[in-house]
């Protein structure tokens, strides 16, 4: 097992550093995990960029000066802080077309794991009109029974990533964002559905969720089973691009400089996982 820590210095390089797991792990048959704080950015799914409201959804993000990223896996936008973790888990595969339940509800046991040992009550399921809305997700338990992670599946010949975030901290910040977006593409979206760790009273330091994470899927990172690499190795060493960087990752917009005629009103103004390079890839949503 390799575990992969830390964070590439652009949009573009962190997706490649997912894609490179990804591919490893179908070319040498050895699972990899990932656990990280993604750059402050707003992933689009394949669905939202279908919708007559996205290039107005992808201003509201970058006038709140959040990257845009098109992502090839998952359903619906998701958004990510700085005090986000998104984790990524790449298998191989003997047979692509067995185990996907299975992988989903390793997925989901996983988190509840790292959030029970993080003092966390947290139970599957999500409240009706959450942000990236699927049968796989995370809610705190109790009076509080937000969403509080989503995980979706990417499965191509030879390996799957089951990727997803957990929504730490900055609860004001992705509704805010996430409000304006889902609005801009007409899509049901309820505030009161988003939870985070924070909201729950526990620890709101993103490092602890990654650590928890990497417990539940992992093990003990000390194993001589276990092999550490920093996330700039993986790069350099897999040479793998993501899907058209200069096509599929945009930096946020100076807020001053937005045009004032195609600027969304304040009314409508919320994996990251890899994408693997086979033919015989498919997507299964949030």
């Amino acid at each position: 097992m390799r575990l992969v820590r830390g964070r590439a210095g652009t949009l573009a390089a962190d997706r490649a550093a997912t894609t490179a797991m990804l591919t490893r792990a179908g070319e040498t048959g050895e699972a990899a995990f990932r656990a990280w704080t993604p750059h402050r950015q707003v992933a689009f799914g394949r669905l939202d960029a279908r919708t007559d409201g996205y290039e107005a959804a992808r201003r509201a993000a970058q006038r709140r000066a959040y990257g845009v990223v098109e992502r090839s896996v998952g359903g619906r936008a998701v958004a990510y802080t700085g005090t986000t973790v998104a984790f990524a888990h790449a298998l191989p595969l003997a047979d692509p077309r067995r185990g996907l339940t299975e992988r989903y509800e390793s997925g989901v046991d996983g988190v509840r794991t790292a959030l029970s040992e993080l003092g966390v009550d947290a139970a599957p399921g999500e409240p009706s009109e959450s942000f990236c809305p699927g049968d796989h997700s995370v809610q705190l338990g109790g009076d509080r029974a937000g969403k509080v992670a989503g995980i979706a599946q990417r499965i191509q010949s030879d390996a799957a990533l089951v990727a997803g975030c957990v929504l730490v901290d900055d609860r004001a910040a992705l509704v805010d964002v996430l409000d304006a977006v889902y609005e801009a593409l007409a899509v049901p979206f309820d505030p009161a559905s988003v939870a985070t760790v924070a909201d729950a009273g526990d620890p709101t330091d993103p490092a602890a969720v990654c650590r928890a994470l990497e417990r539940a899927f992992v093990g003990d990172p000390a194993d001589e089973r276990v092999r550490v690499e920093a996330v700039a190795e993986l790069v350099t060493a897999a040479d793998v691009e993501p899907i058209d960087p200069d096509a599929a990752d945009v930096e946020p917009t100076d807020p001053d400089a937005a045009d004032p005629k195609t600027a969304d009103s304040d009314a409508a103004d919320p994996e990251t996982a890899g994408s693997g390079s086979a033919s015989t890839d498919v997507d299964h949503e949030l």
